[in-house]
């Protein structure tokens, strides 16, 4: 897939995934389905995209991202069934990428200063 594609697909399914979390609440139908098919994309996103560098924290933080992106359909199998559950997965998937995001851009930031 292109860059700029993967950039939209990621938007669109973040939204979709943040908008169906929230209106999970009005118990429309189709809010579970939306939630599992932006969790899907996204899970695939994240994991398609490896760290191809020798730095091992940054190794270690994408093993942790990917972690963080299979407990999306997790979530959305939980979700389906109606376990409230859920919700449990997506904030450890969110306090796990919180924690990643905030992580690499400092080691990033350490590794340019470096050269």
């Amino acid at each position: 897939m292109k860059a700029k594609f993967k950039t939209y697909l990621l938007y669109i399914s973040g939204f979709l995934l943040v908008f169906s979390a929230v209106f999970y609440i009005t118990e429309w139908k189709f809010i579970p389905y939306v939630y599992a098919v932006a969790s899907v994309i996204m899970a695939v996103l994240f994991l398609t995209n490896p760290y191809q560098g020798d730095n091992f924290r940054l190794k270690r933080l994408n093993i942790q991202q990917a972690i963080a992106a299979l407990l999306w359909p997790v979530s959305a199998f939980l979700m389906l069934k109606g376990m409230n559950e859920w919700m449990v997965c997506l904030f450890i998937s969110a306090v796990l990428l919180s924690y990643v995001g905030i992580i690499h851009n400092h080691e990033i930031k350490k590794k340019n200063k470096k050269e």
